[in-house]
């Protein structure tokens, strides 16, 4: 991960956390029921979640309470418009955004010297199946503060309307109360610590429970898309819901979101595209083993593109030229079969979201498609994270390369 944290692709625009804003974090774990990090030095994205520190427990969803659970920590007014690294869902840096926007003024209060525990709660204390999933339709955004302040500052009120009330302001008792009170917490009277639980509609949206599942609400009929196979053969066996269900391997998936106008294809623009180059050259990458050049070497030649190309078995190499070799043979005979050519997986990554999509459902959608067929790298690294970090780890070094040099340049773009 050393490359891709060099070029901010990991653990990139954290915010540094140590001293005192370290203490505030562990406590924060602590009123979770987290056990505390041992390092002094860590970062943090916009929900708290720190790569040094899932890294140290091994766990990179730690500050959950089980799948339908999802906490997270605000520390520090600089963790707005960060980057939510490990979401569980795909609306988790919505509701974050709306937090921040919410409450700036006490966030930037309450984080000059307490920190704030954040609780998403979609009204559900613990999943037992699948269907749970389309209860999800208010998400509710808990508050607590570290060391509850917020009640502190109560107490305060209530002490000074005591000191206030006939010939209080004489009692020794309330002097003292009202002296500990101000050296522990400072004066609050004038302190913005009131943060009252808001609500954020849901409609469809990914979540990593059930080992992640697609739930799609938004069209003729209710959908859900299932990456466990596991998980999917226990759904199936429920006949008391009225919904689509789909593995997300099944090749009759995507003619169902095409006829619910969720997907679309266009093979003959589709080739033309930066993202069809970078899925033939990722394909390629998997099937040439030691090559004497890095890959950027040889994606940058023609002619050492074609050498390594034809030294691999004819099977593979329809596998990569495929699409081009239908269009050619198409001009000659127009009965060819489209699957006679093109590799499934390749015809499935060539697919995208709906035109007439919203662009949150557009992002959801992006996340469905790198999930059905990851083969395009960079679409893999902004709309799944997690598996594009896991697929890294298997690649050929120069290939590595490559890919952070194409997502760098793409970023560049946006």
């Amino acid at each position: 991960m050393d490359k891709l944290k060099a070029a901010g692709l990991y653990g990139g625009a954290l915010v540094p956390l140590s001293g005192s804003l370290a203490k505030r974090y562990n406590g924060c774990l602590e009123m979770m029921g987290i056990t505390p990090t041992a390092l002094s030095h860590f970062s943090i994205d916009a929900m708290g979640w720190s790569p040094e520190i899932a890294e140290e427990k091994k766990d990179n969803y730690y500050l959950n309470i089980g799948e339908a659970n999802v906490n997270a920590i605000i520390i520090s007014p600089a963790q707005n418009n960060k980057p939510v690294h490990m979401p569980s869902h795909s609306f988790d840096r919505d509701l974050l955004n709306a937090v921040f926007v919410a409450y700036e003024k006490p966030i930037r209060d309450i984080t000059k010297d307490s920190a704030i525990c954040v609780q998403l709660d979609q009204h559900i204390d613990t999943f037992y199946e699948a269907f749970d999933l389309l209860r999800y339709g208010k998400i509710t955004v808990n508050f607590k503060i570290l060391n509850d302040l917020d009640k502190k500052q109560e107490a305060q009120f209530e002490l000074i309307k005591k000191f206030q009330e006939g010939n209080a302001f004489l009692d020794r008792e309330v002097h003292k109360e009202l002296l500990a009170s101000s050296r522990a917490y400072g004066d609050l009277r004038n302190r913005k610590l009131d943060l009252e639980p808001f609500s954020l509609e849901v409609s469809s949206f990914y979540t990593r429970a059930f080992g992640g599942v697609f739930i799609l609400k938004d069209f003729l009929k209710p959908i859900m898309i299932f990456e466990s196979k596991e998980t999917f053969n226990e759904a199936i066996k429920n006949d008391t819901f009225d919904v689509l269900l789909f593995h997300i391997e099944h090749d009759e998936l995507l003619e169902s979101l095409k006829s619910h106008l969720i997907l679309e294809s266009n093979l003959k623009k589709s080739v033309k595209t930066p993202s069809y180059e970078r899925i033939k050259k990722h394909l390629f990458s998997r099937h040439v083993k030691s090559p004497q050049q890095p890959f950027k070497e040889i994606f940058d030649s023609h002619f050492l593109f074609l050498k390594y190309l034809n030294e691999l078995d004819i099977a593979v190499q329809k596998k990569i030229t495929g699409v081009e070799l239908y269009f050619q043979k198409l001009i000659i005979d127009k009965s060819l079969q489209q699957e006679d050519y093109i590799d499934k997986p390749f015809y499935k990554a060539l697919h995208q979201p709906h035109s007439s999509l919203e662009e949150d459902q557009k992002q959801l959608i992006w996340k469905l498609i790198s999930t059905i067929a990851p083969l395009d790298p960079v679409y893999l690294f902004w709309y799944n994270k997690a598996q594009f970090y896991k697929n890294y780890a298997s690649w050929d070094e120069t290939y590595q390369d490559w890919v952070i040099d194409c997502i760098l340049e793409e970023n560049k773009k946006q």
